[in-house]
């Protein structure tokens, strides 16, 4: 069985360095934490929550994936409006990957959007 420090010291959020020939080179994707995927899908969430805020989301998720060598972010939450400005077809792409790194499926996105049909309780509670 592992242990505590087995679980907190295992290196569990790898990375990708994935060429970007609009901007010239590399950019290190890494997965994102628990806490830092949680705060990711509260942004999200507005209001009473029944609404969501999607605009920006492609930005708004590749901040919180793009590190430097270290693993450290490069961009804070609230430069996303400015990486926001940069093309849309490089900061797709780095969504999808960032989607695929992090098991944030289309499905979940469209729930998240507020795009998923009811479920009742039964279908949240597992056999």
């Amino acid at each position: 069985m592992l242990s505590r420090d087995d679980i907190l010291n295992a290196d569990d959020l790898p990375y990708e360095d994935i060429n970007v020939p609009e901007w010239g080179g590399d950019i290190r994707m890494r997965t994102m934490t628990g806490t830092e995927r949680d705060a990711f899908e509260t942004s999200i969430v507005t209001g009473d929550g029944k609404d969501r805020n999607m605009r920006n989301i492609r930005a708004r998720l590749v901040v919180r994936c793009a590190v430097d060598e270290n693993g450290a972010r490069l961009f804070a939450d609230k430069e996303a409006p400015v990486l926001g400005k940069k093309s849309a077809k490089v900061l797709d792409r780095l969504f999808g990957i960032a989607q695929r790194m992090n098991g944030l499926s289309a499905t979940d996105v469209d729930e998240l959007a507020g795009n998923s049909p009811e479920t009742t309780s039964d279908e949240l509670t597992s056999d």
